[in-house]
This record gives C-alpha cells, sequence and structure tokens, in this order.
C-alpha cells in the first residue's frame, strides 16, 4: 500500500468547547494508521459551516492531505452541517461511498437511512464524512477503507489505470 496523508475533523460543539471527549476522531486516526495512512492534521471544530468549508478548503488546497475524513455533523439536528460544508467545497462528488456506508449500516440499524454523508473530490483529495458515533465510524471504515487505496491511487496520479488491459492480459499468456 501507498502511503497517504489523512486529516481527520471532527465536527462538535461540545468537543471543540471540551465539553465531551472526540472518541471518534481518535478512532478514526488509529484505523487509519493501522491502515498505513498518516495522519497529516487532526482538529475539533465547531458545527459551523463556514469553518468547517475553509478547513476543508484549506487542507486540499495546500495539498496538506490525500483524504480527508470527518466526523459528526451528518445528522437532522439543526448544527449540523458537515455535508453541507464539503458540498460547499466540493468540485466533483463522489455518490458512491456514502452510499456503500448507508447500505452497510442499514444492515445493522434503519436509522442508517438517516445519515446525510456525503464524499466529494477537491483537486487532488477525496473528503468522505463519517457518522459521529465510534461505533457507526468502525462500521463505515471497515466497509469503505479496501476500495480507498486504488480510489487514492487514481486521484494521486500514482496509478494510471482503473482496469487491467485485456489485450495486454492476453498478449502476456
Amino acid at each position: 500500500m501507498s502511503e497517504f496523508r489523512a486529516a481527520v475533523i471532527t465536527a462538535s460543539d461540545k468537543g471543540f468547547s471540551g465539553e465531551r471527549q472526540d472518541a471518534s476522531g481518535l478512532l478514526v486516526q488509529k484505523i487509519l494508521r493501522e491502515a498505513g495512512y498518516s495522519i497529516a492534521y487532526y482538529a475539533i471544530l465547531p458545527d459551523d459551516r463556514n469553518m468547517l468549508a475553509e478547513a476543508m478548503r484549506h487542507l486540499c488546497d495546500e495539498e496538506i492531505a490525500d483524504l480527508i475524513l470527518t466526523t459528526g455533523g451528518t445528522g437532522f439536528s439543526p448544527r449540523d452541517f458537515t455535508p453541507e460544508a464539503t458540498t460547499d467545497i466540493a468540485e466533483r462528488m463522489v455518490p458512491g461511498i456514502p452510499e456503500a456506508m448507508r447500505a452497510e449500516s442499514m444492515k445493522i440499524t434503519n436509522r442508517a437511512m438517516l445519515s446525510r454523508s456525503v464524499a466529494a473530490l477537491r483537486r487532488r483529495t477525496l473528503i468522505i464524512n463519517l457518522p459521529g458515533s465510534p461505533k457507526a465510524v468502525q462500521e463505515s471504515l471497515t466497509c469503505i477503507l479496501p476500495a480507498l487505496e486504488h480510489g487514492l491511487e487514481i486521484l494521486t496520479g500514482q496509478a494510471k489505470e482503473c482496469a487491467e488491459n485485456k489485450k495486454e492480459s492476453r498478449d502476456q499468456k
């Protein structure tokens, strides 16, 4: 596996003010490190759409991270704006990733359909919104992490082809 640089952003008013420990953001980092990713950035930010968007924009535009994983702010609370902050800066959407997370989580709870998570590309960075609970973070990352390496290799220019050339395969036999 290529070593990719990851950024983790937790969206939480209580976490930002020190009223709650960030169990989800710490779990995201642990899972990523175990998968061979380096953590280039970590922050707990308030549930503020503009602040979240600006942090993600900076990480993408300054090429600080290949992958940004957010946790929190994807539900129905009046302060949940992580998907909107992500779409504010997105250049291209990646609907398959949150669809896969929701489909996998639906096997466990029908409340998975309430997730508003999105995934998007900006320049050479993939941004994925994860749920806020550690249990849902674990479920979501377990589902998507195996496929991310290939996507990130294509996005960052480390791989050129999505599929093997069938003619070349036949010629090699």
